[in-house]
């Protein structure tokens, strides 16, 4: 489904990810795991289009999608749930699901936000609540459903966790679960390594803006570099 070779991305004139090559296939889930500074996030911008590849091409569904302007890449069927959530702080919960919706032209909004108040039953007693006032946990999961309100076939994750208390990052992994269960693709960033290589069908290892290792999750799970730097143990 998406195919990314030879990616190369600066920000002025300081390279920050160095050719690196990677593919998700339909219903899978992807994990790029790795230090904070690795190139993870840059990858996940030029793939949406919010950062320009110096060199190399990215393929979504076999259209060349390299470089083009992030509403085409919405468009064309790929959605980023944002690192920090990034919601509207001052609408509403329901006015912030809306917006997800922003480039349909179909007439099944209404039926998706009943949806997405079934899947996330906090986001219902929060429907008119400005959502800067949400909690951390409450203004992420308010960002995965904002994020599915677009209907992506390519669902991307950017560090879903960040700044979340540890019963809401179980929570948190528990949805994304979920959501891979949906048969939905999804590329994901995620800081607890290890939630992450449990979710993931396979994963990228990233170091200094390359992929150093790559494998299944299960696979990275017990290889020695990866437990030793990542995982704790």
């Amino acid at each position: 489904m998406l195919k990314v070779s030879d990616l190369r991305v600066s920000y002025g004139p300081i390279e920050v990810i160095h050719g690196i090559s990677l593919e998700v296939n339909e219903g899978e889930c992807v994990a790029l795991i790795g230090a904070n500074g690795a190139g993870k996030s840059s990858t996940l911008k030029a793939i949406c289009g919010l950062v320009p590849a110096k060199a190399g091409t990215i393929t979504f569904e076999g259209q060349d999608i390299t470089n083009q302007s992030g509403h085409k890449i919405v468009r064309a069927g790929i959605t980023m749930c944002p690192e920090g959530r990034q919601v509207f702080p001052q609408m509403s919960t329901v006015q912030n699901l809306a917006m997800g919706a922003y480039a349909r032209t179909d007439g099944e909004q209404a039926s998706d936000l009943e949806e997405m108040m079934d899947m996330f039953p906090i986001l219902r007693e929060r429907a008119s609540q400005a959502a800067g006032t949400l909690s951390g946990g409450e203004q992420e999961m308010l960002a995965i459903a904002r994020a599915l309100m677009a209907r992506p076939r390519l669902c991307i994750f950017d560090e879903p966790s960040l700044g979340l208390a540890p019963k809401i990052v179980a929570e948190v992994g528990e949805t994304i679960d979920r959501i891979k269960k949906m048969g939905k693709t999804i590329l994901l960033v995620e800081q607890n390594s290890l939630m992450a290589l449990r979710l993931a069908d396979r994963a990228y290892l990233f170091e200094a803006g390359e992929i150093v290792l790559s494998g299944t999750g299960k696979e990275l799970q017990s290889h020695p570099e990866v437990v030793k730097a990542y995982l704790g143990h």
